[in-house]
C-alpha cells in the first residue's frame, strides 16, 4: 500500500504528515562493502559446496592426493574454479576481520597496526595460494 499523498505535494507519512524523502545511499567504500559481502557470500556457497562434492562425495577423500589435483588442473577452467574460490574466501573473510576490527580496536594507533598486520599476512596467503594454483604440476 503506498503512503498518503497531498495532493500535488511529496508523499507524507500516516503519523507524523511529514513529507518522506527519498535517500540513496553515497556509493563509498562501505557500500561497496556491504554489497561485495552478499554477493561474494552467495557465490562461495555454491564454489564451496561444489568443490566439498567433488574433493569428498564424488571422489574418495583417500584418493585425493598430488596425482589428483595434477589431473584435474590439466584443465585450465578447475585452476580458476580452485583461485576463484581462494581469492573470494580471503577477501570475504579479510572484510569481516576489517568490520570486527573496526569495531573493536579502539585505538586509532592499535587498530592501524592490527590491520596492517591483518592485511599483510592475507596479501602473503593471497600471494602463495595464487603462485601454487598457477605453477603446479
Amino acid at each position: 500500500m503506498a503512503a498518503p499523498t497531498k495532493p500535488n505535494g511529496p508523499a507524507v507519512t500516516p503519523s507524523n504528515r511529514a513529507p518522506v524523502v527519498d535517500r540513496k545511499p553515497k556509493a563509498n567504500f562501505e557500500t561497496w562493502s556491504w554489497y561485495f559481502m552478499r554477493v561474494s557470500g552467495l557465490i562461495l556457497i555454491f564454489l564451496s559446496l561444489l568443490h566439498f562434492s567433488i574433493t569428498h562425495i564424488i571422489n574418495d577423500v583417500v584418493e585425493t592426493d598430488a596425482e589428483f589435483v595434477a589431473n584435474r588442473w590439466d584443465n585450465p577452467l578447475w585452476r580458476l574454479f580452485d583461485w576463484s574460490l581462494l581469492t573470494l574466501a580471503l577477501f570475504h573473510g579479510l572484510n569481516g576481520v576489517r568490520w570486527i576490527i573496526d569495531d573493536y580496536v579502539r585505538s586509532p594507533a592499535k587498530r592501524a597496526a592490527t590491520k596492517a598486520v591483518t592485511y599483510g599476512v592475507s596479501g602473503v596467503l593471497f600471494a602463495y595460494g595464487t603462485l601454487v594454483i598457477v605453477t603446479y604440476g
